[in-house]
């Protein structure tokens, strides 16, 4: 009646174990969430302001500083899962639809909280710490590489620069 549709899914109130989205990576990078973690933060964002689909792709941007650009095909069947839940609805504006948390979905939030900022804390947070190590990481084997080939001739440089990262491995499995 104000232009929002409702359609009837047979997996009840819930919808537990219903992914969309189809196989392999999308976007940018890895995929940072599950379809199932994904559509807390969906819930999440529009429960803070009614959004349309495309503020949501942008905001996810914004929040993982720009390592995390979920794509239309990741959002929008989500969005309509959403819808099927009840726990948005969905006004026209424009040529877009601006969705709008229901108190189902607020109540589906409030049970969830602990699981929505623990998902939302590794949006901002975890793209910082694994790029980070990832750094690191390249420096490392840049550094190995480099010195092998300067000391190619030299036997006991190349077990130096082997037992340094053997040492290094160790060290970081007995964490």
């Amino acid at each position: 009646m104000f232009g929002f549709h409702h359609h009837h899914h047979p997996h009840g109130p819930h919808g537990h174990h219903h992914h969309h989205g189809g196989p392999g990576p999308r976007g940018r990078g890895p995929k940072m969430f599950d379809a199932g973690a994904m559509r807390y933060v969906v819930l999440q964002l529009i429960a803070e302001k009614p959004r349309h689909g495309y503020q949501i792709i942008k905001e996810l941007e914004q929040r993982s500083g720009g390592g995390y650009s979920p794509s239309p095909g990741a959002i929008y069947p989500l969005l309509s899962m959403l819808l099927d839940m009840g726990h948005v609805v969905a006004s026209a504006d424009g040529n877009k639809k601006l969705h709008t948390i229901t108190p189902e979905g607020e109540a589906f939030l409030a049970e969830n909280r602990q699981f929505v900022d623990a998902i939302l804390a590794r949006l901002t947070e975890g793209d910082a710490h694994r790029d980070g190590l990832r750094a690191v990481m390249h420096e490392l084997k840049h550094a190995a590489i480099e010195q092998a080939r300067a000391s190619h001739h030299s036997p006991e440089r190349i077990e130096q620069i082997r037992a340094i990262l053997r040492k290094a491995a160790e060290d970081i499995n007995a964490l």
